[in-house]
């Protein structure tokens, strides 16, 4: 069972190319799936990456620009195809709803199972899903469109049992989960049991941030701070500076900036511009500035290792 991987489906950005996809990733956790963004070819590369299409239940979309959201339709259908029964909740801006619905109803006009849409401010930093596994926030970016990025915390698991102690208290079963909450126990002799001497600590829950499109954008430092691993946008070189302010994208050493100042633990780099036909330089300008950086590529999966 996966605890928590990011697996890179496309890290291109809205000029198709031979090297990358449009954007989309798939966040494995505790084998349950969760989509960000969903360009062309999303469907394509979850067959070539052995994604199971029944565990996607939630897709988040950060902006309305196709190269990340244009896979879709095609996803959605063959979903129908598949045999799909259960509600497929979809997360976004306000127009993603006009867009799609209609493209729905044209294409896929028996589907077996609900499309649900639920609007997300993109100016806020706010709860937009939470389950038993996760907590998902909606962070604010600068862009030419409304649009944000999406922090994935894990929820905390519970305390480690040690067994002996347990024992050697007689702890019965019935107050097993209560302890792995953190309750103290009490013995029939009225004796209070400190919960630290029952367990040990779980491991801390890990934190994923996506943030893709934006502009250079510090305001969103708080919001990521001490992350396990952050992917940013880093459309251009330094070079390219200008257009990177005109189209509101991100340098590589921007990403950087904000990994350091944000003291993150990992950056994941992508959204590459079409113009370059290596990446070297990209890298080399991160890493310049942030050394634990990577260049995300089409079908690597990161594993969220516990530190």
């Amino acid at each position: 069972m996966a605890e928590f991987d990011i697996n890179i489906l496309g890290c291109g950005s809205a000029l198709p190319t031979t090297r990358h996809l449009s954007t989309s990733q798939i966040i494995d956790l505790r084998d349950k799936l969760y989509m960000i963004d969903c360009g062309e070819g999303t469907q394509l590369q979850m067959r070539k990456m052995h994604s199971k299409f029944s565990r996607l239940n939630h897709i988040f979309i950060s902006h309305l620009h196709g190269d990340h959201c244009f896979g879709l339709p095609g996803l959605i259908s063959t979903l129908g195809m598949l045999g799909r029964t259960g509600d497929l909740f979809i997360y976004g801006p306000k127009d993603l709803e006009t867009w799609l619905r209609p493209v729905l109803n044209l294409f896929c006009k028996n589907l077996p199972f609900e499309v649900r849409f639920h609007t997300v401010d993109t100016e806020k930093h706010e709860i937009v899903m939470e389950d038993r596994s996760v907590t998902v926030w909606s962070i604010p970016l600068n862009h030419r469109i409304p649009c944000c990025g999406y922090l994935f915390v894990e929820k905390q698991k519970y305390n480690h049992i040690i067994r002996e102690m347990t024992d050697f208290y007689h702890v019965p079963v019935k107050e097993m989960q209560k302890i792995k909450e953190g309750a103290d126990f009490v013995t029939e002799d009225g004796e209070v049991i400190a919960n630290s001497r029952l367990t040990r600590p779980a491991e801390p829950a890990r934190r994923y941030a996506f943030c893709s499109d934006t502009a250079f954008c510090p305001s969103i430092i708080p919001i990521i701070e001490g992350v396990d691993l952050l992917y940013h946008e880093s459309t251009f070189q330094e070079s390219d500076l200008i257009r990177a302010k005109e189209t509101f994208h991100s340098t590589a050493s921007q990403a950087a900036t904000i990994a350091k100042e944000a003291k993150v633990k990992q950056l994941l780099l992508g959204h590459y511009s079409a113009r370059y036909e290596t990446l070297d330089d990209i890298l080399k300008e991160a890493t310049e500035i942030f050394p634990n950086s990577t260049l995300a590529n089409e079908g690597m999966v990161i594993s969220m290792l516990h530190s």
